[in-house]
C-alpha cells in the first residue's frame, strides 16, 4: 500500500509540473523564439557589426542594472505571494512593490537627467527607456504568477514576443532606424502587453493601495532579496560581462557577431528558464515531503538527459541551417555555437541547485559560490582573452560554471540529498563527444544523421518511465 501510495504521488507530482512547464513554456518560449527569429532580420538590416554589438554592450549593461533598479523584487514578489493565503497580506505585498518600483523610476530618471548633461553617451535615452520597460516587465509578471494567475504571465509573454515582432518589422525593416528601431521596438512592446494585460485581469490595480499600511512584510521581503543583489551582480560578472570584454580588447565589430551566437545559445537559456520557474514553484511546495531527496534526484537525472536532447538536437539544426539564418558578415559566428551551448547547459545544472536556497529562504548562502564564480571569470578572461579570442572568453564561461557546478552540488547536502544515476553518464559523453562532429563533419546528411543516432543513444539510456514520456512528446 504504501509503495502504491508513492507512485501515485509521484505521478501526481510529475503530472503538476509538466503542467506547470507547459504553461512556462508558453510564457517564455514566445519572447525567446521571437528574439532567434529577429536575428536574421537585425543581421540583414544592421550591416555595421559595430551597430549590433553597440546594441548587445547597452543590453548588457541594462541587465547588470536590473536587479538594482528592482531590488530583486522579481523573485521577492514570487516567494512571499506564493506562501501567502491572506487577501490583505497579499495587498501589501503588491503595494510594497508598487511603491518601491515608483521610487526606483524616479531615482532612474533623476540620474539620466544628470548624466545627459554632463555626458555625451550614444543613445541613453533609450538604454533608460529598456531598463525601465524589462524592469517593469520581470517584476509584474512575477506578481501576476504569484498571485497565481498564470494566464496573465503567459499573455504578458506572448503579447511582448508578438509587439516586438511586429515592432522590429516596422522601425529595422521598414523605417531603416538600425539600432535605435530595436530599441524602441523592445520598449514599446513590454510596456504595451503589460499596460493590456493589466487593463484585462485588473491585478496589479486591486491589489495595489498607496495607504495601506505596509508593516513587517516589508522588511522580510528586503531581508530575503538584499543578500540576492551581490549575488547578482556576480552573475552578471560570471555570465554576462564576456561583452564587455571582447569589447575592451577584442572591439566591437567581434562583439557584434559574439553578440549573434549568444543570441542563438539563449534558446537552450530558454527552455532551461523554463525548467527553471516549473521547477521552483515544484521545489518550493515539495520540500518538506518525506520522500524529497528521492524525487528531487530523479527530477535531477532526467534534467540530465533533457539537456543533452537539447543540446544536440538545436545545435546540429542550427548548424544546418545557419548558412541562411544569419547575414555572411555574421557567419564566423557558428564557430562559437557548440562551446556556448556547452556553458548553457552547465549553468542550466548550477540553476538546479538554487532551489535549496530558495526553499529554506536562506538567499545569504548563494553568496560563497557566486562570489568565487565571478572572481574566477574575471581573472580567467584577463588571462585567456588576449592569446584566445573569443575562445579564451568561452573556455572561461565553462570553467567558472564547472566551478559554480561543483560547489553547489556539495553545498545542497545541507537542503538535500541527490544520488545521480549511472545512466546520467550517457548524455554527459554523448555530449562531449558531439563537438567532434560539429567541427570536423560537413554535409547535412551526415549531421542529420549523426544528430539521429545520438538523440537515439540518449533515450536508450533514460530509464523505462522518461523514455515513454519523451517518445509520447515527440509523437505528439
Amino acid at each position: 500500500m504504501a509503495t502504491s501510495n508513492a507512485h501515485s504521488n509521484n505521478h501526481s507530482r510529475g503530472s503538476k509540473f509538466m503542467r506547470d512547464i507547459g504553461v512556462y513554456a508558453i510564457g517564455n518560449i514566445g519572447s525567446k523564439l521571437i528574439t532567434f527569429l529577429m536575428v536574421p532580420l537585425y543581421t540583414y538590416f544592421v550591416h555595421d557589426t559595430g551597430d549590433f554589438g553597440y546594441y548587445d554592450v547597452c543590453l548588457t549593461v541594462c541587465l547588470l542594472l536590473l536587479p538594482f533598479f528592482t531590488l530583486q523584487l522579481r523573485d521577492g514578489a514570487f516567494r512571499f505571494l506564493l506562501d501567502c493565503d491572506d487577501e490583505t497580506q497579499r495587498r501589501r505585498i503588491v503595494s510594497f512593490v508598487a511603491r518601491t518600483m515608483a521610487s526606483s523610476l524616479v531615482i532612474t530618471l533623476l540620474v539620466a537627467i544628470v548624466l545627459a548633461l554632463f555626458t555625451d553617451i550614444q543613445h541613453l535615452g533609450y538604454a533608460v527607456g529598456l531598463l525601465i520597460a524589462m524592469s517593469l516587465q520581470e517584476v509584474y509578471s512575477q506578481v501576476f504568477r504569484g498571485l497565481g494567475n498564470n494566464r496573465a504571465f503567459v499573455m504578458v509573454g506572448i503579447l511582448s514576443a508578438l509587439g516586438i515582432g511586429v515592432f522590429s518589422v516596422i522601425f529595422v525593416a521598414y523605417l531603416h532606424w538600425g539600432i535605435r528601431g530595436i530599441f524602441l521596438a523592445n520598449i514599446i512592446a513590454r510596456l504595451l502587453a503589460l499596460v493590456l494585460v493589466e487593463a484585462k485581469v485588473r491585478l496589479i490595480t486591486r491589489h495595489t493601495s498607496w495607504n495601506i499600511r505596509i508593516g513587517k512584510v516589508g522588511r522580510d521581503i528586503i531581508r530575503y532579496t538584499l543578500p540576492l543583489l551581490p549575488g547578482s551582480l556576480c552573475w552578471w560578472l560570471t555570465g554576462s560581462s564576456d561583452r564587455l570584454f571582447v569589447t575592451h580588447f577584442l572591439g566591437l565589430d567581434v562583439n557584434g557577431v559574439y553578440a549573434v551566437a549568444i543570441r542563438f545559445t539563449g534558446i537552450i537559456n530558454t527552455l532551461a528558464i523554463i525548467f527553471y520557474q516549473a521547477w521552483q514553484e515544484t521545489a518550493i511546495l515539495q520540500y518538506h515531503s518525506p520522500d524529497r531527496d528521492r524525487f528531487f534526484s530523479r527530477m535531477f537525472n532526467s534534467y540530465i538527459f533533457l539537456l543533452g536532447i537539447i543540446l544536440v538536437g538545436y545545435v546540429f539544426l542550427l548548424k544546418v541551417n545557419y548558412g541562411w539564418l544569419v547575414a555572411p558578415q555574421y557567419h564566423q559566428s557558428l564557430n562559437y555555437i557548440y562551446p556556448l551551448g556547452l556553458s548553457a547547459v552547465l549553468f542550466a545544472l548550477s540553476a538546479f541547485f538554487d532551489m535549496g536556497y530558495q526553499c529554506a529562504k536562506d538567499t545569504s548562502r548563494t553568496l560563497p559560490a557566486i562570489v568565487l564564480s565571478a572572481v574566477i571569470n574575471v581573472i580567467l578572461n584577463f588571462l585567456l582573452i588576449k592569446p584566445l579570442g573569443v575562445y579564451g572568453v568561452i573556455l572561461t564561461q565553462v570553467i567558472t560554471y564547472t566551478v559554480l557546478f561543483t560547489y553547489r552540488w556539495h553545498d545542497m547536502r545541507r537542503y538535500f540529498v541527490l544520488k545521480s544515476s549511472s545512466r546520467s553518464l550517457v548524455p554527459v559523453i554523448v555530449m562531449l563527444l558531439s563537438a567532434i562532429p560539429f567541427y570536423y563533419c560537413d554535409g547535412i546528411v551526415i549531421n542529420i544523421a549523426y544528430m539521429a543516432l545520438a538523440i537515439g543513444a540518449i533515450i536508450a539510456a533514460c530509464n523505462k518511465e522518461l523514455r515513454d514520456l519523451l517518445l509520447s512528446k515527440f509523437s505528439k
